[in-house]
């Protein structure tokens, strides 16, 4: 097995780093010295980093948004279809950006003049601007007369939080994740039902959607085939449902594939939903209709971010922890073995302030670095390859 990801020559004159078993990245912020053998400039503030199902995109301190991987659908905002194994700019938006989303294949910003813009696939109208018209660059969501704090992404749908704490969404509505008590889908946003106001975060999965209410409860609704809403039923539900269990005490809530987790204001993560590779951390591979605490994790935890078969959580101290499906390597253990409790993330550098958990790959950042590991087959790592962190695997358990 080797522990360290190959750098393509491109990526050492823009001033990558990797680590080793994993693609360690630093952005500067001026690539023409490097490449001519001097010393590059400061590297990139960083503050935010979001993940697709092969893309990935990071909010920059100047307010830019970059992004790199599979473009298939132009998930990427470049104007073009190409991957890419580097960042590159989205066009228009290399400043006045306050927070991104990324969803399955699409991607979503909002600005600082409280814009809302989408772009990549578009196949249910998830993008919010009107069509079912796929773009490769942003276009403006429409109808979104209040501003907005937050948006969320999920396979086929987005949703976004004004600044009144209401939800509104759109796109893909086959299982009723857009919470308007229909399952037809919408191409411009519209309210979900119930939930005009007492709002503070919002998260949305394959076909489920939640919120995080001013309580501090968890409200689903959508999609419940494995439990995800967490209602005790597997009945999927066309508008919010409480959570069981969670009407207070919770700070901040992750919801991807078919499974969510919620943290609780005791640092510990409790998860619920679908559980085939152990992403639920309870020990079992057995599904949960409700929230159940997850082994080891029951303080400490500051950050959770679900990814589609795994999860993961930054502690308070900065280390990052996993589990779930590993079958790239996206734990970060070195290994291909799902695990059904939390292991450590081995060889990322510093104190992570940031994770985001994608497909099948998952990274970590602080303040000047992006971390990256697991599936890399459209360049989601961002080290200038093409090849997974994890090269050979040992797939028991």
């Amino acid at each position: 097995m080797t522990d360290m990801a190959l750098l393509h020559p491109l990526a050492l004159r823009q001033g990558w780093r990797v680590t080793s078993g994993a693609a360690a990245v630093v952005l500067y912020s001026m690539v023409s010295c490097a490449s001519m053998g001097e010393a590059p400039s400061s590297p990139v503030q960083l503050v935010d980093i979001k993940v697709g199902e092969r893309h990935s995109c990071v909010l920059t301190a100047a307010a830019g948004v970059k992004c790199w991987g599979n473009n298939h659908d132009g998930q990427l905002g470049d104007g073009t279809h190409a991957d890419h194994g580097t960042p590159v700019n989205v066009v228009g938006l290399t400043s006045g950006v306050k927070a991104i989303s990324a969803g399955w294949r699409h991607t979503c910003a909002v600005t600082t003049a409280d814009r809302v813009v989408c772009w990549g696939n578009n196949h249910d109208g998830q993008l919010g601007d009107g069509t079912r018209v796929d773009r490769k660059k942003p276009e403006d969501v429409l109808g979104l007369m209040s501003a907005i704090t937050a948006l969320a992404t999920g396979e086929r749908h987005t949703c976004a939080l004004t600044t009144s704490g209401g939800v509104k969404c759109w796109g893909n509505n086959h299982d009723g994740e857009l919470g308007d008590g229909t399952k037809v889908d919408r191409v411009t946003p519209l309210d979900v039902v119930g939930l005009t106001s007492g709002v503070t975060a919002i998260s949305a999965g394959w076909r489920h959607t939640c919120a995080l209410t001013t309580a501090g409860g968890v409200k689903c609704w959508g999609n419940n085939h494995d439990g995800q809403l967490g209602d005790g039923t597997e009945t999927d539900r066309q508008t919010p449902v409480d959570v069981a269990g969670l009407s207070s005490g919770v700070t901040a809530i992750s919801a991807r594939w078919r499974h969510t987790c919620a943290l609780t204001t005791a640092g510990g993560v409790k998860c619920w939903g679908g559980n085939h590779d152990g992403q639920l951390g309870l020990g079992t591979r057995n599904d949960a209709n409700t929230p159940t605490e997850v082994v080891e994790l029951t303080s400490g935890v500051k950050a959770i971010s679900a990814g589609w078969r795994h999860v993961c959580a930054l502690t308070s101290n900065g280390d990052v922890k996993c589990w779930g499906g590993n079958h790239d390597g996206q734990l970060g253990d070195r290994t291909g073995i799902d695990r059904k409790a939390p292991v450590d993330v081995v060889m990322v550098p510093g104190r992570s302030i940031a994770i985001a958990a994608g497909g099948q790959h998952t990274c970590a950042m602080d303040s000047k670095t992006i971390t990256c590991w697991g599936e890399n087959e459209d360049g989601q790592l961002g080290d200038g390859t093409f090849k997974n962190s994890l090269t050979v695997k040992s797939e028991s358990d």
